[in-house]
């Protein structure tokens, strides 16, 4: 008898937790936390995106750690964060969706001159954002990053997270010990890829021993770095394999690209090179006219853009899997469900339209109107926003 894939419009298991559908809005930095703090201006984001219909949102960016922020205005777990995160838990309960917390360390990716304190990555490298080298991380540095996920999780739990997201792409920092072309230590977390994979199975492992079995933890995970010499399909694949068999994961969210040297391989579309270039100061502005197109190049657009090199994850692993990359139409959702993915996650479509949810489960041929013009990228700054549906805070600083 022939599969019958599921329907991504009724609920489903992700762990422990029920989500009344299989739709992730995925990790965003939302720009709405100037104190570190959650705002009144987070929730309502988060609101509307449960009000539209999303089983699960995605809280970004919760670092780990204050040095593990892109910028000090981004929340760090501790124990002040709580009562606002929970505000934020309940008014998203409130609307009948869940709610995870994306945890991380930016490592080679964070601002040391925003943070006030030294950046890590596997070695000392040049940072050209905040001009400043990062400092090799030490055999303590790895032990305390990787406490400080398992607190940061135990503290998701307090305010009433379902689920945890550990961020394990883009070249943050577990991810820059995954890359052959960032990661040149010749000690047990460098050379080898049993030795580069090691920093993230002891993450998992430890934020599962935490947590145990009350909440779902998932891992944001590179597929691709989409950087010569980094960490790819091949290599990817076999980690993917072992933190499946480590059993310290209930879901895996397939991602690719580089934020510190590739970071339009992920999204695809227009560049906003302009705008971006815009939202820095000087002299980084100048920098980012002269190199950018470098920096920032230019990959078409497609839905389920990502779904052939997901597909051999899909057909290795016996772990629930998130596509994510261009899911835009219902006819991309369908295509992931018959190809055996448990969910799908998006991220622009749902700036473009918080409401779209309802929209794909009530139109079998709905697809976002978002143009993947990009130019939401640069907004992070000053809180994420589609510019052609909230044109009004362009200017807003």
């Amino acid at each position: 008898m022939p599969h019958q894939p599921p329907d991504a419009f009724q609920p489903a298991m992700l762990g422990p937790v029920r989500l009344r559908n299989r739709i992730i809005k995925a990790a965003t930095f939302e720009g709405r936390t100037p104190d570190a703090l959650v705002t009144d201006e987070l929730i309502a984001f988060h609101r509307a995106v449960a009000a539209g219909g999303a089983g699960l949102t995605t809280v970004a960016y919760c670092a780990v750690a204050p040095e593990g922020r892109t910028d000090r205005h981004q929340i760090w777990m501790r124990p002040d964060a709580v009562p606002g995160l929970r505000r934020l838990t309940d008014a998203v309960h409130a609307e009948g969706a869940a709610i995870s917390a994306q945890l991380g360390h930016a490592g080679p990716v964070a601002n040391a001159a925003s943070n006030r304190v030294p950046a890590f990555a596997p070695g000392k490298r040049f940072n050209p954002i905040d001009m400043r080298f990062t400092h090799a991380a030490t055999h303590a540095d790895v032990r305390r990053i990787t406490d400080a996920h398992a607190n940061a999780a135990r503290l998701a739990v307090e305010a009433g997270f379902d689920a945890v997201e550990l961020h394990f792409g883009h070249n943050y920092l577990i991810s820059s010990f995954l890359s052959p072309a960032l990661n040149k230590r010749s000690d047990q977390y460098g050379g080898s890829l049993a030795h580069r994979a090691r920093f993230a199975r002891q993450t998992a492992d430890a934020v599962r021993g935490e947590v145990g079995d009350t909440i779902a933890v998932l891992a944001k995970f590179n597929m691709d770095d989409g950087v010569r010499g980094g960490f790819g399909l091949d290599e990817s694949l076999e980690v993917a394999r072992w933190l499946a068999e480590d059993g310290n994961l209930d879901a895996m969210e397939l991602t690719v690209g580089s934020s510190l040297l590739n970071p339009m391989y992920l999204f695809r579309g227009d560049v906003p090179l302009r705008e971006f270039a815009a939202a820095f100061p000087l002299p980084q502005r100048w920098g980012i006219r002269l190199v950018g197109k470098r920096f920032l190049r230019s990959y078409p657009y497609r839905d389920a853009y990502l779904l052939d090199e997901a597909r051999r994850f899909r057909a290795e692993l016996d772990l629930p899997l998130v596509l994510l990359g261009g899911i835009a139409s219902r006819a991309a959702i369908d295509t992931a469900m018959a190809d055996g993915f448990e969910f799908v996650a998006m991220a622009r479509a749902l700036l473009h339209d918080p409401d779209l949810v309802h929209r794909l489960r009530d139109e079998a041929n709905a697809t976002s109107l978002c143009t993947h013009c990009n130019q939401c990228m640069p907004t992070i700054y000053r809180g994420t926003r589609c510019v052609l549906t909230n044109p009004a805070n362009a200017t807003r600083s």
